[in-house]
């Protein structure tokens, strides 16, 4: 009888030891992967794409609307363009160009989808990424 409680006792410890190496396991495995499964789940949720675009000519748009010329003027120049504007005839005439390449990144596809549409309609050369 004397053996019994010792090897209780002694089976006690082993199956704590078990369940100690377990969940050391366990946390060292979460430690390890956390900063993978962060990286999936952000690039999941993040919808970002990248639209790039360029005009390589100048191109001109005469508008009569003192209001819709200047905020033209103020997109193309927010968009890295060379803008010239002048003020004849009645009208104003918007000269515009991007030789070089550039980007934005818009948050999801249907945005970046409206923007590449916007770009062509003025003569852009796009790209989507």
């Amino acid at each position: 009888m004397g053996r019994w409680p010792c090897r209780l006792s002694c089976c006690r410890f082993v199956q704590r030891r078990e369940v100690e190496l377990t969940m050391f396991r366990a946390v060292l495995c979460l430690l390890i992967l956390s900063p993978l499964l962060a990286s999936v789940a952000v690039a999941e949720t993040s919808a970002a794409e990248v639209v790039r675009y360029r005009l390589e000519n100048w191109k001109r748009k005469h508008i009569h609307d003192t209001a819709k010329a200047e905020q033209l003027a103020d997109v193309f120049k927010k968009l890295g363009c060379e803008v010239e504007k002048a003020d004849h005839n009645g009208h104003i005439d918007i000269k515009y160009r991007c030789p070089q390449w550039r980007q934005i990144t818009i948050d999801s596809s249907e945005e970046a989808a409206r923007w590449e549409k916007w770009l062509k309609q003025n003569l852009f050369q796009t790209e989507r990424g």
